[in-house]
């Protein structure tokens, strides 16, 4: 019981630190997050509200109007304000929508992926080992002991060993695209780096003092981890999930320019760039305007993202 107070020590040291009106300080102070946070705004807002901001269906083609007389694409115009594209489908359209499918596929399997890492993480770490008994008749029978910790991070090492383009081309190849196999293949090969993080991170913190104080009064496992030890984590969850929004973006774009994402006819920003490269010297519009889309989107999250990690980093008051 002596060791009680070492935990509510350590407790108020990080509370301290980790306080709200410092922590919304240090935001309100940092540039980074202002821009960020406007960009983050705008870019969801424009994706919620597509339906209302495109000024065409974007799978509609204008086969009279949108293309020229040697069958092009358009530039901007009234009827177009960023011109059309080779099916004569309307530009700025199809980008609202692909911000609509590039934020959902992002976001989601972020989330997947920051979730599944957090928890493998602290199996892993808490885990221990597990006894099985198998067979067990007339007092015989088999006993193995399972060390959870080892196998979960030698999974995590395998994962980590593919190379993780590869390895999700492989696996929509095999099944075939749709938006839930996307989202589910993203989260699938991203969510070691989480693990990795956060195991790292609790294997410290599982020898600290307020962590023995709670198994020393009879805690469960359970409880130490939600109640004590992820609250400690939160600053690094948070930033690690809003840095990696950038990151999941980035990575459906790269599968559908490469026809292994969302399948057409989806308008997603990798997806029109790959369908327009034989355009790019005649018009550069419909390359660089998706470009600048996931440019933009990667930029809004990173900034974000570090101005978070600033202002949740206790050493960057002191």
């Amino acid at each position: 019981m002596t060791a009680q107070p070492s935990a509510v020590v350590v407790d108020h040291e990080v509370a301290e630190y980790t306080g709200g009106s410092r922590v919304w300080r240090a935001l309100r102070a940092n540039p980074s997050f202002w821009v960020g946070s406007a960009m983050v705004v705008l870019i969801i807002a424009a994706a919620i509200l597509a339906p209302v901001l495109a000024p065409h269906d974007p799978d509609q083609q204008f086969r009279r109007e949108g293309l020229d007389a040697h069958g092009d694409p358009i530039g901007p115009s009234a009827g177009f304000p960023l011109g059309t594209d080779l099916l004569a489908r309307d530009e700025l359209s199809r980008l609202l929508f692909g911000a609509r499918n590039s934020l959902t596929v992002g976001i989601v399997a972020n989330v997947l992926a920051v979730s599944i890492g957090v928890m493998v993480g602290s199996i892993a770490a808490f885990g221990g080992r597990r006894i099985l008994r198998l067979g067990r008749r007339r007092g015989r029978g088999i006993t193995i002991t399972l060390p959870i910790e080892s196998i979960l991070m030698r999974i995590t090492d395998a994962i980590l060993s593919f190379p993780v383009l590869l390895l999700a081309i492989a696996l929509v190849a095999i099944v075939g695209p749709s938006l839930p196999l996307v989202v589910g293949v993203i989260a699938g090969v991203l969510w070691t780096g989480v693990a990795r993080i956060v195991h790292g991170r609790m294997l410290v913190l599982r020898e600290s003092e307020f962590v023995t104080a709670a198994r020393a009064v009879g805690v469960p496992t359970r409880r130490i981890v939600t109640h004590h030890v992820l609250p400690h984590l939160s600053s690094i969850i948070v930033v690690y999930a809003t840095l990696g929004i950038a990151s999941t973006v980035l990575f459906e774009a790269t599968l559908s320019f490469l026809g292994v994402g969302i399948p057409l006819p989806a308008a997603t920003w990798g997806q029109m760039i790959s369908q327009h490269l034989g355009y790019y010297d005649s018009d550069p519009r419909l390359v660089v305007l998706p470009g600048l889309a996931i440019m933009i989107t990667i930029l809004a999250f990173n900034l974000l993202g570090d101005a978070l990690a600033d202002a949740l980093d206790p050493h960057h008051w002191r």
